[in-house]
């Protein structure tokens, strides 16, 4: 693996300190050859952009591999209401949307409109996706998901995340150019198909 496309810190790698488990949102197995795991924040423009770079190279790579375990992703809150002050209520929503089987739908909603994400139009778009939006706002009201978003934020200070988007493959922290290109090419060195 080239040192050049994983951060290094004070001589050591980054390394994920909580290693993805059934608890996280996934898309894909967690025994996949390459496991990519975002810090985001929804109100956060680069978190969105990541996710949709992702999701490309999700694309890219189901489209010219064989292999069906090839990728899994994994996304985690890292709200960061100093920067984003809907960031919080945001995370709620889209967990409080995952509990009614809703999770990426409302994850791709916010990222979209990441500028609007006031409480009437998350009522808006969990209304669009056919929620029960009583049972939706009841679970942002009453803090339902606090204690998992702020184990997701722990976990991302635990591993050195600072600030969004962050992401880790194969556990390793990834700093080099959020762009399709780079980005795949560590995917598939990390796989080991090079």
């Amino acid at each position: 693996m080239s040192q050049d496309i994983f951060a290094e810190s004070a001589g050591d790698r980054q390394l994920l300190a909580v290693s993805p488990s059934e608890r996280d949102h996934r898309q894909g197995s967690l025994d996949a050859r390459v496991v990519l795991v975002e810090y985001g924040d929804y109100q956060c423009p680069q978190s969105g952009e990541l996710y949709a770079l992702i999701q490309a190279i999700q694309v890219q790579l189901n489209r010219n591999l064989n292999e069906k375990n090839y990728l899994c992703f994994v996304f985690r809150h890292f709200s960061q209401p100093q920067l984003y002050p809907q960031s919080q209520k945001a995370a709620a929503a889209a967990e409080a949307a995952g509990a009614q089987g809703q999770f990426w739908q409302m994850s791709g909603i916010l990222w979209e409109h990441y500028q609007d994400l006031g409480d009437g139009y998350l009522v808006e778009y969990a209304a669009n996706l056919g929620l029960d939006v009583t049972q939706f706002l009841r679970d942002i009201a009453g803090e339902v998901y606090g204690d998992r978003i702020r184990q997701d934020i722990e976990s991302g200070r635990r591993s050195g995340v600072t600030r969004t988007p962050a992401l880790f493959i194969n556990s390793i922290r990834y700093q080099n150019a959020l762009e399709f290109g780079p980005l795949l090419n560590a995917v598939i060195e990390s796989g080991g198909l090079v």
